[in-house]
């Protein structure tokens, strides 16, 4: 069993765990109550590189990157440096977080919240709008095809935009099924976990021109972020680069060249 199959039984055990604490009418009456920020209109708008700003405690690659974790505050610099939407880890076995890290950020922030996570079942998409989440990750390497077209529709119908993640051909060929969807090209194999940043570079050209999309792991300098701003990107997905820096909201700028001494 590799990492991405046991975190996806970890998953199911967790859902059928919040299902007797939380029940789901409990979240469908939360989830109406959602005031929607919408992803796709902060990738159609203002001037690219546009930053995508991840919070999360630890990592299966990484492990802990952040010791003083503090999702809120570390979102609110973020939105602070100019970073287009937040995205927020509640995978709670190899990456330290929870719905709640999400529901807290909510409250602090403006921006559009991405729940990043290993998303599954039904259950996980209203409990996303519940706790006050805007976009959903769909990873075409965790479901079938049935699966991930059924959670893609789940999620329209909660008003929540789309991710749907891919890191091979056959996969994006998935993805772009999914009509609406944002495409997510994550240079990371989730099964090995080794990152290479030239798969989100020859994928690129597969993507149909018309397509939001955006590439994900192991972008780390303003080299990296203007290389693939000009492959057509239109956000890029950034987490432990800003992490493991005391000033976060300058290194978006540094990334972006809209701070000062990199202009």
């Amino acid at each position: 069993m590799n990492l991405l199959e046991q975190i996806l039984k970890e998953r199911h055990s967790d859902i059928a765990v919040a299902r007797k604490n939380m029940p789901i009418e409990k979240l469908r009456k939360a989830a109406t109550k959602r005031k929607h920020r919408s992803l796709v209109e902060q990738l159609r708008s203002g001037c690219s590189p546009r930053i995508v700003a991840e919070v999360k405690k630890a990592s299966p690659s990484a492990g802990i990157i952040r010791r003083n974790y503090e999702p809120a505050a570390t979102a609110k610099i973020y939105e602070q440096g100019g970073a287009c939407g937040i995205s927020v880890l509640t995978e709670p076995r190899h990456f330290l977080g929870s719905v709640e890290h999400m529901a807290t950020v909510r409250k602090n922030v403006s921006l559009p919240i991405l729940r990043k996570d290993f998303i599954c079942d039904a259950y996980q998409i209203c409990e996303t709008a519940a706790y006050g989440g805007d976009v959903v990750l769909l990873i075409v390497a965790a479901l079938d095809k049935a699966l991930l077209r059924s959670l893609y529709e789940e999620a329209l119908r909660y008003g929540l935009d789309t991710i749907v993640e891919a890191h091979t051909k056959k996969e994006l060929t998935l993805a772009l099924d999914m009509e609406n969807a944002i495409v997510g090209i994550n240079s990371r194999n989730l099964a090995t976990l080794k990152c290479d940043l030239s798969v989100v570079q020859q994928l690129a050209a597969s993507i149909p021109a018309n397509r939001l999309c955006i590439a994900e792991s192991g972008i780390k300098t303003h080299t990296d972020v203007v290389k693939l701003d000009k492959l057509g990107y239109d956000g890029l997905l950034v987490g432990e680069a800003l992490l493991r820096e005391n000033n976060p909201a300058a290194k978006i700028r540094e990334l972006t060249g809209r701070d000062s001494d990199t202009l």
